[in-house]
């Protein structure tokens, strides 16, 4: 690995505990969110923003950017406070976050909020919506490639098999999906709700490319996200296995976080673990 490499991980990685940080303030301060969720997908959002999409957040709307779709919409923290870093808007406007008349909504809204490419929410419809971008710039000729960031959980929501099989039938390969995978939703494990293994096979078996990876191994994600090795006329999909409440101790893998909002005691211990996980 080059030192140009080296000093490019190391500035990914500071700057997802940084922003678990600011969320964890953020969603302490609003008395809602969700933490867990948010702390799965934040080293996936900062390696898309920091290292992959093309975007320019001073021409939020330029024709030729990469879109990039939440579809798991309650985790707007995340994306909230990953485009605020990227200087989308102030990131001193965090402190809105739920207040009355904020455009920081517990979803995310393309109407109020630059840098946000669909308002998300119902789950589900984030991928359905990618397609359609997908095969707009398809249709156009046009370079710029669609992702999507999914929850597992979601994935029980028929209308993403549907949207599956058309990204295979057109044979969108400037598509690329991401599953968070971190095996919980609201109240129990996904398989104990409605199981989703074998989810690589699944994806495969309705045409798609696929890879795994870990979700919190920035080099990982990287090296996948710029490989040039995928199928060629196969839309892609990275299964991203990852930890609900990653870097907290006492939230990681424990589905209580799905929405709980920290006391102060332990939104103090939180942000200790954190800062020593830069510092020590």
């Amino acid at each position: 690995m080059t030192p140009d490499r080296e000093d490019q991980l190391a500035a990914l990685r500071k700057k997802a505990n940084l922003l678990r940080q600011r969320d964890l303030v953020m969603i302490q301060r609003a008395g809602i969110g969700h933490i867990g969720g948010d702390f799965s997908a934040l080293d996936i959002l900062v390696t898309l923003y920091f290292a992959v999409l093309r975007v320019d957040p001073q021409h939020p709307d330029a024709p030729d950017r990469d879109r990039f779709i939440l579809s798991k919409g309650h985790c707007a923290g995340a994306l909230y406070n990953t485009i605020a870093e990227v200087g989308f808007f102030p990131t001193s406007e965090l402190e809105t976050f739920m207040k009355p008349l904020s455009r920081l909504n517990g979803h995310p809204d393309r109407t109020k909020v630059p840098g946000v490419e669909a308002s998300t929410g119902p789950l589900g419809h984030g991928l359905p919506v990618g397609v359609g971008a997908a095969l707009a710039a398809r249709l156009d000729g046009a370079p710029w490639r669609t992702y999507v960031l999914t929850g597992d959980g979601e994935l029980q929501e028929g209308s993403n098999w549907e949207a599956a099989m058309a990204a295979a039938h057109y044979g969108l390969d400037n598509l690329t999906v991401i599953v968070d995978r971190n095996r919980l939703q609201q109240g129990a494990p996904t398989e104990d709700t409605i199981r989703l293994e074998p989810l690589a096979d699944k994806w495969r078996a309705f045409g798609w490319a696929v890879r795994e990876v870990d979700g919190h191994d920035h080099a990982a994600l990287l090296h996948m996200l710029q490989s040039e090795s995928w199928e060629a006329g196969r839309p892609r999909c990275l299964i991203a296995y990852t930890h609900k409440g990653q870097g907290v101790s006492f939230m990681c893998d424990n589905v209580d976080w799905h929405h709980r909002v920290p006391t102060p005691e332990e939104a103090e211990r939180a942000l200790q673990e954190l800062r020593e996980a830069v510092h020590g």
